[in-house]
C-alpha cells in the first residue's frame, strides 16, 4: 500500500509560505542562513510599513473620521505582523506536527481515504473563496488612487507619515509601491497561515474519523493487538492536538480580538462613504474577508471538538461489537 502523504493536501501553502520566508527547509525551524536573513528582511519591510501608518494616527487623531476610515486596516496590519512573530517562534513545533502526520500510526488504509473527502473538500473550497476576497480586497486597495482619480493629486492608496516628501516624483512612485508590497506580503502570508491552522485542525478531525473507523473493525484474532494500537493512535491524536494547540492559541486569541474591532470599524466607515463607490467596494470585500477569517477557525475547531470528546462516542462504537461491560469498560478506560 502506498504512503499517504498528508503534506500534499496543503503544499500550496507550504509553496506559499516559503516565498514570503516563512517555511524554512528541512524538519526543523530556522537556522543561520540566506533563507533566514531573507525572512528577516521582509518582515522589517513590512513592520516599516506599519510603523509608518501607525505614525500618522498622531497626525490625525483629533478627526474621528479620518481616523476610522484608516485605524481598521492598521489593526489588522499589527495582527498580521505579530501573527508571524508567533509563527517564526513556533516554527520548530509545526514541523515537528508535519513529521508526525506522515507516521504509520496516522496513515489511513486505502478503504479510509474516502473519510478525508468532506473535511478536505470543505477546507479547500473556504480556502479558495477566502483566497478571492483578500485578493479583490488587495486589488481594490492597489488601485484605489487610479479608480478615483486621485493618483494625479499623488494620494497612495493608505494614509501614512513618512520623515520626507512621499508626493513628489520620484519618491511618490517608490512609496507606492513600498505600500503595495507591503501590503500583498502581509495579507498573502495571512491567509496562508491561517488556512493551515485550519488544516491542522481537519487533519485533527479527520484522524478521529480514522480511529472510530478502526474501532468499528475490532474483529478477529488480533483483536488485541488492533485495540493496543486505537489506544496508542488516540493518545497520538490527544498529543498532536494539544501541540497544535500550542502552536496557534495566541493566534487564535489575536485574531477574534482585532477582527471583531476592525470589523466594527470597517462598518462604521461603511456608513461614510458614497454607495458604489471604489471605496464602498473595498470595504465590503475586507468585510468578507475578515468575517470568512473568523469563520475558518470557528468552523473547523467545532469540527474538532465535536470529535475529540471521544467519551460521548466510543461506546457507541464498541458496545455493537459483543464485548462484555468489563471488556468495554477497561477498553474506554485505558483509551481515556
Amino acid at each position: 500500500m502506498s504512503k499517504f502523504e498528508w503534506q500534499s493536501i496543503i503544499k500550496t501553502n507550504i509553496f506559499i509560505l516559503r516565498v514570503v520566508g516563512l517555511w524554512p527547509e528541512g524538519t526543523e525551524g530556522y537556522k543561520l542562513n540566506l533563507y533566514t536573513l531573507y525572512s528577516f528582511c521582509m518582515n522589517v519591510l513590512v513592520d516599516g510599513s506599519n510603523f509608518f501608518q501607525s505614525a500618522y494616527i498622531f497626525v490625525i487623531y483629533a478627526d474621528l473620521q479620518a481616523l476610522a476610515a484608516i485605524i481598521f486596516v492598521i489593526f489588522t496590519d499589527w495582527l498580521a505582523s505579530v501573527k508571524v512573530l508567533y509563527f517564526v517562534r513556533n516554527t520548530a513545533i509545526l514541523k515537528q506536527q508535519m513529521t508526525e502526520l506522515e507516521s504509520a500510526l496516522f496513515q489511513p488504509r486505502t478503504k479510509q481515504q474516502n473519510l478525508l473527502g468532506p473535511g478536505i473538500k470543505s477546507w479547500r473550497l473556504i480556502y479558495g473563496s477566502f483566497s478571492v476576497l483578500v485578493v479583490g480586497t488587495l486589488l481594490l486597495w492597489t488601485f484605489f488612487p487610479i479608480l478615483d482619480g486621485t493618483v494625479k493629486e499623488h494620494r497612495l492608496p493608505f494614509w501614512a507619515w513618512y520623515p520626507y516628501d512621499a508626493h513628489t516624483a520620484p519618491l511618490y512612485q517608490i512609496t507606492y509601491l513600498y505600500q503595495v508590497v507591503s501590503i500583498w506580503f502581509l495579507a498573502i502570508a495571512n491567509v496562508n497561515m491561517d488556512t493551515l491552522i485550519a488544516a491542522l485542525m481537519v487533519f485533527t478531525a479527520t484522524q478521529c474519523d480514522i480511529l472510530c473507523d478502526n474501532l468499528k473493525h475490532l474483529r478477529g484474532e488480533d483483536f488485541n493487538e488492533r485495540l493496543l494500537q486505537c489506544i496508542e493512535h488516540h493518545k497520538k491524536i490527544v498529543r498532536f492536538a494539544s501541540n497544535c494547540n500550542r502552536f496557534f492559541n495566541e493566534i487564535a486569541l489575536g485574531q477574534f480580538f482585532t477582527s471583531c474591532a476592525s470589523l466594527a470599524l470597517a462598518m462604521f466607515q461603511l456608513t461614510l462613504v458614497a454607495p458604489l463607490s471604489s471605496e464602498c467596494y473595498s470595504l465590503l470585500f475586507y468585510v468578507g474577508s475578515m468575517t470568512t477569517q473568523i469563520f475558518l477557525y470557528c468552523w473547523f475547531g467545532n469540527e474538532v471538538e465535536v470529535r475529540i470528546m471521544l467519551r460521548a462516542w466510543l461506546p457507541d462504537r464498541l458496545d455493537p461489537l459483543g464485548l462484555s461491560s468489563e471488556t468495554l469498560g477497561v477498553s474506554i478506560i485505558l483509551i481515556l
